[in-house]
Protein backbone atom coordinates (compact mmCIF):
# COMPACT_ATOMS: atom_id res chain seq x y z
CA UNK A 1 0.00 0.00 0.00
CA UNK A 2 2.88 2.26 0.59
CA UNK A 3 4.15 2.30 -2.92
CA UNK A 4 0.53 3.00 -4.33
CA UNK A 5 -0.03 5.66 -2.02
CA UNK A 6 3.19 7.29 -2.66
CA UNK A 7 2.48 7.15 -6.49
CA UNK A 8 -0.74 8.81 -6.01
CA UNK A 9 0.64 11.47 -3.97
CA UNK A 10 3.48 12.18 -6.84
CA UNK A 11 0.98 12.24 -9.38
CA UNK A 12 -1.40 14.32 -7.67
CA UNK A 13 1.28 17.12 -6.78
CA UNK A 14 2.48 17.26 -10.06
CA UNK A 15 -0.95 17.72 -11.79
CA UNK A 16 -1.57 20.09 -9.27
CA UNK A 17 1.27 22.62 -10.07
CA UNK A 18 1.25 22.18 -13.56
CA UNK A 19 -1.67 24.54 -12.95
CA UNK A 20 0.02 27.19 -12.04
CA UNK A 21 0.96 29.00 -15.04
CA UNK A 22 -1.19 32.24 -16.04
CA UNK A 23 -3.84 31.40 -18.60
CA UNK A 24 -4.51 33.40 -21.43
CA UNK A 25 -6.78 36.61 -21.31
CA UNK A 26 -10.16 36.47 -21.09
CA UNK A 27 -11.09 38.22 -24.36
CA UNK A 28 -9.38 35.43 -26.49
CA UNK A 29 -10.87 32.56 -24.11
CA UNK A 30 -12.93 30.09 -25.67
CA UNK A 31 -16.23 29.95 -22.87
CA UNK A 32 -17.80 27.64 -24.16
CA UNK A 33 -15.81 23.82 -23.06
CA UNK A 34 -16.38 20.82 -24.80
CA UNK A 35 -19.01 18.59 -22.11
CA UNK A 36 -21.29 16.01 -22.44
CA UNK A 37 -24.78 17.57 -22.95
CA UNK A 38 -25.90 14.97 -19.80
CA UNK A 39 -23.13 16.85 -17.44
CA UNK A 40 -24.11 20.14 -18.45
CA UNK A 41 -27.83 19.74 -18.02
CA UNK A 42 -26.66 19.05 -14.50
CA UNK A 43 -24.61 21.89 -13.57
CA UNK A 44 -27.09 24.18 -15.82
CA UNK A 45 -29.73 23.15 -13.92
CA UNK A 46 -27.83 24.18 -10.26
CA UNK A 47 -26.82 27.03 -11.52
CA UNK A 48 -29.71 28.42 -12.46
CA UNK A 49 -31.66 27.30 -9.29
CA UNK A 50 -29.31 28.73 -7.64
CA UNK A 51 -29.59 31.69 -10.01
CA UNK A 52 -33.27 32.34 -9.49
CA UNK A 53 -33.54 31.68 -5.36
CA UNK A 54 -30.46 34.16 -4.90
CA UNK A 55 -29.68 36.45 -7.58
CA UNK A 56 -28.09 39.21 -5.88
CA UNK A 57 -25.36 36.26 -5.15
CA UNK A 58 -25.39 34.38 -8.51
CA UNK A 59 -24.73 38.41 -10.22
CA UNK A 60 -20.95 38.45 -8.38
CA UNK A 61 -20.65 34.78 -8.85
CA UNK A 62 -21.09 33.45 -5.64
CA UNK A 63 -22.46 30.05 -5.34
CA UNK A 64 -22.29 27.03 -8.32
CA UNK A 65 -20.51 28.29 -10.66
CA UNK A 66 -17.33 28.02 -13.29
CA UNK A 67 -15.70 31.19 -11.00
CA UNK A 68 -16.43 29.81 -7.65
CA UNK A 69 -14.74 26.49 -8.81
CA UNK A 70 -11.83 27.71 -9.96
CA UNK A 71 -11.28 30.08 -6.78
CA UNK A 72 -11.77 26.79 -4.82
CA UNK A 73 -9.14 24.54 -7.35
CA UNK A 74 -6.72 27.52 -6.99
CA UNK A 75 -6.31 27.85 -2.89
CA UNK A 76 -6.33 23.79 -3.09
CA UNK A 77 -3.73 23.39 -5.56
CA UNK A 78 -1.27 26.54 -3.88
CA UNK A 79 -2.44 24.53 -0.38
CA UNK A 80 -0.69 21.47 -1.49
CA UNK A 81 2.36 23.48 -2.55
CA UNK A 82 2.23 25.04 0.95
CA UNK A 83 1.97 21.67 2.56
CA UNK A 84 4.51 20.03 1.04
CA UNK A 85 7.12 23.20 1.12
CA UNK A 86 6.07 23.23 4.80
CA UNK A 87 7.04 19.58 5.00
CA UNK A 88 10.35 20.34 3.36
CA UNK A 89 11.13 23.34 6.22
CA UNK A 90 10.23 21.12 8.70
CA UNK A 91 12.21 18.06 7.43
CA UNK A 92 15.13 20.14 7.15
CA UNK A 93 15.40 22.55 10.27
CA UNK A 94 14.11 25.55 8.34
CA UNK A 95 11.64 26.81 11.11
CA UNK A 96 13.29 28.18 13.85
CA UNK A 97 12.58 26.70 17.23
CA UNK A 98 9.65 24.72 15.99
CA UNK A 99 8.64 22.96 19.32
CA UNK A 100 8.68 26.18 21.10
CA UNK A 101 5.38 27.26 22.54
CA UNK A 102 4.76 30.74 21.37
CA UNK A 103 4.47 33.58 24.12
CA UNK A 104 1.31 34.56 25.76
CA UNK A 105 1.61 37.38 26.31
CA UNK A 106 2.93 38.31 22.58
CA UNK A 107 0.40 36.39 20.55
CA UNK A 108 -2.90 36.60 23.26
CA UNK A 109 -5.63 34.25 22.17
CA UNK A 110 -4.22 33.61 19.29
CA UNK A 111 -1.82 31.29 21.32
CA UNK A 112 -4.42 28.95 22.02
CA UNK A 113 -6.84 28.97 18.88
CA UNK A 114 -6.37 25.16 18.67
CA UNK A 115 -7.72 24.40 21.81
CA UNK A 116 -6.60 24.73 25.61
CA UNK A 117 -2.23 23.94 24.73
CA UNK A 118 -0.41 26.77 23.22
CA UNK A 119 0.63 26.69 19.73
CA UNK A 120 4.30 26.34 19.02
CA UNK A 121 6.40 28.49 16.58
CA UNK A 122 5.83 25.94 13.99
CA UNK A 123 2.21 26.34 13.97
CA UNK A 124 1.90 29.66 14.31
CA UNK A 125 3.75 29.97 11.45
CA UNK A 126 2.19 27.69 9.45
CA UNK A 127 -0.97 30.05 10.90
CA UNK A 128 0.37 33.31 9.85
CA UNK A 129 1.32 32.22 6.07
CA UNK A 130 -1.42 30.97 5.11
CA UNK A 131 -3.95 34.08 6.41
CA UNK A 132 -1.53 36.15 4.46
CA UNK A 133 -1.71 34.01 1.13
CA UNK A 134 -5.39 33.95 1.55
CA UNK A 135 -5.74 37.91 1.54
CA UNK A 136 -3.44 38.00 -1.20
CA UNK A 137 -5.70 35.87 -3.36
CA UNK A 138 -8.56 37.14 -2.28
CA UNK A 139 -7.30 40.80 -2.92
CA UNK A 140 -6.96 39.46 -6.20
CA UNK A 141 -10.46 38.24 -7.06
CA UNK A 142 -11.61 41.73 -5.74
CA UNK A 143 -9.12 43.82 -7.81
CA UNK A 144 -7.96 42.02 -10.83
CA UNK A 145 -5.31 42.68 -12.95
CA UNK A 146 -6.13 43.82 -16.69
CA UNK A 147 -4.05 40.02 -17.66
CA UNK A 148 -6.37 37.88 -15.09
CA UNK A 149 -9.78 36.47 -15.24
CA UNK A 150 -12.32 37.98 -12.20
CA UNK A 151 -13.25 35.15 -10.09
CA UNK A 152 -15.46 37.77 -8.33
CA UNK A 153 -18.10 39.38 -10.90
CA UNK A 154 -18.21 42.68 -10.91
CA UNK A 155 -21.18 43.65 -13.33
CA UNK A 156 -19.67 47.28 -13.83
CA UNK A 157 -16.77 45.75 -15.89
CA UNK A 158 -18.64 45.52 -18.94
CA UNK A 159 -17.51 43.18 -21.73
CA UNK A 160 -15.37 41.19 -19.10
CA UNK A 161 -18.19 41.20 -16.48
CA UNK A 162 -20.59 39.44 -19.82
CA UNK A 163 -17.98 37.12 -21.29
CA UNK A 164 -17.33 35.73 -17.51
CA UNK A 165 -20.62 35.46 -16.99
CA UNK A 166 -21.39 33.65 -20.21
CA UNK A 167 -18.59 31.24 -19.03
CA UNK A 168 -20.40 27.56 -18.92
CA UNK A 169 -19.71 24.91 -16.78
CA UNK A 170 -16.64 22.38 -17.88
CA UNK A 171 -19.39 19.27 -16.67
CA UNK A 172 -18.40 16.37 -14.77
CA UNK A 173 -15.37 15.17 -16.64
CA UNK A 174 -13.45 17.50 -18.74
CA UNK A 175 -12.19 17.21 -22.03
CA UNK A 176 -8.84 15.73 -21.77
CA UNK A 177 -6.39 18.95 -23.41
CA UNK A 178 -3.27 18.92 -22.51
CA UNK A 179 -1.15 22.31 -21.96
CA UNK A 180 -1.81 25.81 -20.57
CA UNK A 181 -6.21 25.14 -21.23
CA UNK A 182 -8.81 25.97 -19.48
CA UNK A 183 -9.95 22.18 -18.91
CA UNK A 184 -6.23 21.17 -17.61
CA UNK A 185 -6.76 24.03 -14.87
CA UNK A 186 -10.14 22.59 -13.51
CA UNK A 187 -8.66 19.09 -13.56
CA UNK A 188 -5.96 20.29 -11.58
CA UNK A 189 -7.69 21.82 -8.94
CA UNK A 190 -10.51 19.40 -8.54
CA UNK A 191 -8.11 16.81 -7.74
CA UNK A 192 -6.03 19.39 -5.49
CA UNK A 193 -9.09 19.53 -3.80
CA UNK A 194 -10.16 15.59 -3.53
CA UNK A 195 -6.77 15.46 -2.27
CA UNK A 196 -7.18 18.10 0.57
CA UNK A 197 -10.21 16.50 1.70
CA UNK A 198 -8.45 12.65 1.42
CA UNK A 199 -5.62 13.98 3.78
CA UNK A 200 -7.34 16.34 5.92
CA UNK A 201 -10.12 12.40 6.82
CA UNK A 202 -6.86 10.51 7.09
CA UNK A 203 -4.73 12.89 9.53
CA UNK A 204 -8.09 12.98 11.46
CA UNK A 205 -8.95 9.06 11.47
CA UNK A 206 -5.24 8.42 11.98
CA UNK A 207 -5.04 10.98 15.01
CA UNK A 208 -2.07 11.89 12.65
CA UNK A 209 -1.13 15.51 11.73
CA UNK A 210 -1.57 15.92 8.18
CA UNK A 211 2.36 16.81 7.83
CA UNK A 212 2.77 12.92 8.93
CA UNK A 213 0.17 11.92 6.68
CA UNK A 214 1.85 13.77 3.19
CA UNK A 215 5.17 12.50 4.22
CA UNK A 216 4.12 8.83 4.72
CA UNK A 217 2.73 9.00 1.40
CA UNK A 218 5.82 10.03 -0.32
CA UNK A 219 7.78 7.08 1.45
CA UNK A 220 8.99 9.52 4.20
CA UNK A 221 10.54 11.56 1.65
CA UNK A 222 10.47 14.67 3.54
CA UNK A 223 11.61 13.66 6.91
Amino acid sequence: MAPLRTLAALILGASAASAFAPTTPLATRNVVPAVSETSLNVFDKAMAEWEAEYPDFAKWGWGPSVQAEKWNGRHAMFGWVFICATAYAKGHGLIPDADVPVDFSQWGTLATISGKSTLTNERAIILIANVHCFLVGLMATICPLPFSDPLLLDPSQGEMYEKAKATKPYGIMPAMKMGLTEEAEIMNGRLAMMGIITVTATAFLQNKPILDVVNEWVGNAYY
